[in-house]
């Protein structure tokens, strides 16, 4: 009886660790897509293929923001290796640059926030800002 309920237990727990780790994998997921459909008209208006908008820039800056200083707190060691992810396991060998990069991230949406005022200064600015993305993408996702 102490062995199935022993048993029982260690399954209930196993259980409950797969599902957390499968919610924070989601979570982070959530947040990198949000930040995706962010990139989309912003890079159309550096490259001139949609008009200037100061409001969807600053949402963009804000997503950017918010998301970059959520986001190291979602890799924690336990979803390394994870299924269904982009992640590489050279996030979890090297979380200090990792972090370093969303930090950047973070402090360079926040400038652009606050000097972003209009094309001319979208366009001096935000290049700074979207390097971050790829300072990311190149060491720490899988390639698609």
């Amino acid at each position: 009886m102490k062995r199935t309920i022993f048993v029982a237990s260690l399954l209930a727990l196993g259980a409950t660790v797969a599902i957390a780790q499968s919610d924070v994998v989601e979570q982070r997921q959530n947040l990198m897509k949000q930040m995706g459909a962010q990139t989309r008209p912003i890079g159309g208006m550096l490259r001139g293929q949609e008009p200037f908008d100061l409001a969807k820039v600053q949402a963009g800056l804000k997503v950017f923001a918010d998301n970059s200083e959520k986001a190291a707190s979602l890799f924690p060691e336990n979803t390394k290796g994870a299924p269904k992810t982009e992640a590489l396991p050279t996030i979890w060998e090297n979380k200090a640059k990792f972090e370093g990069i969303l930090t950047k991230f973070n402090q360079d949406a926040k400038t652009a926030m606050a000097s972003i005022k209009d094309e001319a200064t979208f366009k001096a600015e935000m290049p700074k800002v979207m390097q971050n993305c790829g300072a990311c993408h190149n060491d720490f996702r899988k390639k698609s």
